[in-house]
């Protein structure tokens, strides 16, 4: 694996040297464990991308890179051709050179609702834990984070960062990585100012080492950024669905926020509070060419949207903020 090493030269240079006596080792488990019989593929798929240079690129409002005058008809449709061979496209979306990736998720909206409220993160260190694709990856470049690091097991969501990378100038890209590893695979390193992790916490089978792990990576006084699905009720008010949640098989534990937020406090964690509470809407969560599986609209019950399908509460997410 040579893909990282300038990574690592960059995390010599961001005071994060020590994070190197395990990190390569963990990334070599990776790749030689893998077992995915498509990325090979997915690999080649980005490799075939054309080479452009964008006249100019935004990641402050949106993630766009390059006009749709930057490339000619046929680039364009080469590259619409390949990334649609990447779907499932989850987070987004994305502007590459005039083509709109149209992903399931309306990731800027979240953006919106989480940013007013965090510090601000110019010249911060970010880890983003389950970050997917990476879209809020650049986002927080563009807040100006000077190292965003984003870490998620997905092959796939790799090679889909990877083809946005691809396009953006060095200067920016190489301070921007995505890792393929769990929170599970990290070494304590105690140094990032901000960690988020938005979207993960309801998957994992045991909620407080998750946010141990999380809180693990966060230097003194740093910010921990939650974002999870939630449910109504007091601090001891938590659901355990049971074989499904919204269709999905893989969740856990969907606490109250005031739940959460005393999970946060007997771990230590100080200046704790809610600052966003959503239902997710038929807008922000659906179907479309990027991703044309089931998506919200089929996972809740047809005769009242405020009820999945399995009888629980319609999907509510909160946004907490915390420092350790």
């Amino acid at each position: 694996m040579t893909e990282f090493h300038s990574f690592y030269a960059r995390l010599t240079e961001s005071g994060l040297g020590h994070w190197l006596e395990t990190l390569p080792a963990a990334v070599q488990r990776w790749h030689s464990e893998q077992r995915h019989g498509e990325l090979h593929k997915w690999q080649r798929i980005v490799d075939q991308l054309p080479d452009l240079t964008p006249s100019s690129f935004d990641l402050t409002r949106q993630v766009r890179i390059g006009e749709a005058n930057d490339a000619k008809p046929g680039e364009r449709a080469r590259i619409q051709g390949l990334l649609k061979q990447l779907t499932p496209w989850r987070k987004g979306p994305f502007e590459l050179f005039g083509v709109h990736i149209d992903t399931e998720w309306r990731s800027d909206w979240k953006w919106d609702r989480v940013q007013p409220h965090i510090a601000n993160l110019e010249g911060r260190r970010v880890l983003d834990i389950g970050c997917g694709s990476g879209y809020h990856l650049w986002r927080m470049k563009g807040a100006g984070a000077s190292l965003v690091v984003g870490v998620d097991p997905s092959q796939l969501f790799m090679m889909q960062f990877r083809a946005i990378q691809r396009y953006l100038p060095e200067s920016i890209a190489r301070d921007v990585e995505l890792l393929p590893l769990g929170v599970e695979h990290l070494q304590k390193v105690e140094a990032f100012d901000t960690v988020f992790t938005m979207g993960v916490l309801y998957h994992r089978r045991s909620p407080i080492d998750f946010l141990q792990q999380c809180i693990d990576q966060l230097a003194p006084g740093g910010e921990l950024v939650l974002e999870t699905l939630v449910i109504d009720g007091d601090e001891q008010q938590v659901l355990v669905p049971g074989d499904r949640y919204a269709q999905m098989p893989n969740v856990w534990f969907i606490p109250s926020s005031k739940a959460l937020c005393h999970w946060l406090e007997r771990l230590g964690m100080k200046n704790i509070r809610v600052v966003d509470e959503n239902v997710t809407s038929l807008q922000e969560q659906r179907a479309t060419e990027w991703m044309q599986g089931q998506s919200l609209a089929d996972f809740l019950d047809p005769q009242n949207s405020n009820r999945t399908r399995e009888g629980f509460p319609a999907p509510k997410r909160a946004v907490v903020l915390c420092n350790k």
